[in-house]
């Protein structure tokens, strides 16, 4: 039986959230497929090189994970590569709504294609990779939040170089 499944995202950077999520469904299928996607409405902080290299990083002594990039419909990609689900991590129900939508349509465009929900490890649950993006532009401590390997390379594109003046004056 073919267990293959995708674990789509932009990863843009990764997470611990993300981590946590790929490692569990690691465990549950035959082979993860973790898909870095180009978003075109959105403009990320990292190339989907600098993003498949993190992830290659953070998960890719995995034996059963491969990391790909990817641009149009994964409905698509999932019947190319033969994977028969989409694995989708969830922090709360805003997520549930939008990650919903999406699985409704891809079966629409793909009715063999399945989506797997798994609710992320309650320490991550309000973490997203713009809360990430957001603290380490302010010169914060992002080390809870990203993976050690990736850390110094993520803090140090993100952190605003200027240096901060005081406004009340």
């Amino acid at each position: 039986m073919n267990n293959t499944v995708i674990c789509p995202g932009s990863f843009d950077p990764v997470t611990l959230g993300h981590v946590d999520i790929i490692k569990r469904a690691s465990k549950m299928f035959d082979k993860v497929i973790v898909a870095v996607l180009v978003n075109m409405s959105k403009t990320p902080s990292f190339t989907i090189d600098e993003r498949i290299g993190f992830l290659k990083k953070a998960v890719g002594d995995i034996e059963n994970v491969e990391i790909v990039g990817f641009s149009g419909l994964l409905a698509d990609y999932a019947k190319e590569r033969g994977a028969k689900a989409v694995v989708k991590g969830l922090r709360a129900m805003s997520d549930f709504e939008y990650e919903f939508q999406m699985a409704l349509t891809n079966k629409k465009l793909n009715p063999e294609l399945d989506t797997v929900f798994l609710t992320t490890d309650s320490q991550y649950m309000y973490l997203s990779s713009s809360m990430v993006k957001q603290i380490a532009s302010l010169g914060g401590d992002i080390s809870y939040f990203v993976p050690a390997c990736i850390h110094e390379q993520v803090f140090e594109r993100l952190k605003i170089t200027e240096t901060r003046k005081d406004l009340s004056k």
